[in-house]
């Protein structure tokens, strides 16, 4: 048994009995989270639950299950019984799970888990220390050509969307770079701040309140347009790099098989707690994020195309999950 493997073991047996246990202390709601605290994911679930709990009537916990490119909590979501206590709010990396894990992989996304909605998404971006001296992309291109594997970067683990730009980026300029991968966005941040890494790159949601606080400086943005904070920033496209567009999303699922009316219950509370003047403000000007607040079918439309487009970027390159 690989270590993969051995984890999502763990994981899974763990959760098997715990969750019971859960339910029946407190009738709870979880949202499944599957990376560990910290990153733009759990400040997003933790933003939405208090709105959840109110409008459902129950009390909506927010459950982190990280590991294995967040395979492990997902598996949970997968397994769960379809009554509409659990459900799954992951990030991007859901668009790799099936291409990086293969036979590995404990659970079918397509096949275990239903769509309830696309909550949004936030641009990619990378970021420094301000002492450091990357000003654009251009920047550590032109460093790592130098210096080949002397330029370091973070991301939220291997085969996420971002290590996968970044693996892009190389492919094209013939540059090569030291990835770091993390289990959470929040510790790519942490290790970035504290010096141990050159850069990230991560959703403007999780890199943005460490802007404003000043200790780190975002340098290139991988949207299709600029966002309204970095107006006098060239997106990667401008700067003559085509082809990297980049976003971070999250999306809310179901196990297989959870009665309609349950998934259109959460996809309405959801979108009432989103629509709060204070949640929305925090999502659309300090997570820097773009609400789009899907039905569950703009969620499986969406999902298919980011499968398509991300898992050939893992086969080609031979990525396999940390």
């Amino acid at each position: 048994m690989t270590q993969i493997s051995r984890r999502l073991a763990l994981g899974a047996a763990v959760a098997t009995l715990a969750a019971p246990a859960l339910r029946a202390q407190t009738n709870a709601i979880r949202i499944v989270v599957p990376f560990a605290p910290g990153g733009s994911t759990d400040a997003v679930a933790r933003l939405v639950s208090p709105g959840l709990t109110q409008r459902l009537g129950v009390p909506v916990v927010v459950d982190n299950r990280g590991g294995a490119a967040g395979s492990i909590g997902t598996d949970v979501v997968a397994k769960a019984r379809p009554d509409g206590q659990t459900w799954l709010l992951t990030f991007d990396s859901h668009a790799t799970l099936a291409a990086l894990l293969g036979p590995q992989l404990p659970f079918d996304p397509a096949k275990d888990l239903d769509p309830v909605m696309l909550i949004g998404g936030a641009p990619y971006v990378l970021a420094c220390k301000p002492d450091k001296p990357f000003r654009s992309i251009t920047d550590v291109v032109d460093a790592a050509k130098r210096t080949p594997d002397g330029v370091s970067f973070a991301s939220t683990g291997n085969g996420t969307i971002g290590h996968l730009t970044m693996v892009l980026l190389q492919n094209r300029t013939g540059t090569r770079m030291t990835h770091l991968p993390y289990r959470s966005g929040g510790l790519a941040v942490n290790d970035t701040v504290a010096g141990h890494t050159d850069m990230m790159i991560g959703s403007a949601a999780v890199v943005n309140p460490h802007v404003r606080g000043g200790t780190l400086r975002i340098f290139a943005q991988f949207g299709a347009e600029r966002l309204p904070a970095l107006s006098a920033l060239p997106t990667v496209a401008e700067a003559g790099f085509q082809g990297l567009e980049a976003e971070a999303w999250w999306g809310v699922f179901a196990p297989h098989g959870t009665p309609q009316d349950a998934v259109m219950r959460m996809n309405a509370a959801l979108k009432d707690s989103l629509q709060d003047p204070q949640v929305r403000r925090t999502m659309e000007e300090t997570q820097q994020a773009r609400l789009i607040m899907s039905d569950p079918q703009g969620l499986q439309t969406f999902l298919t195309r980011e499968v398509a487009k991300w898992s050939a970027v893992v086969r080609e390159n031979h990525i396999a999950a940390d």
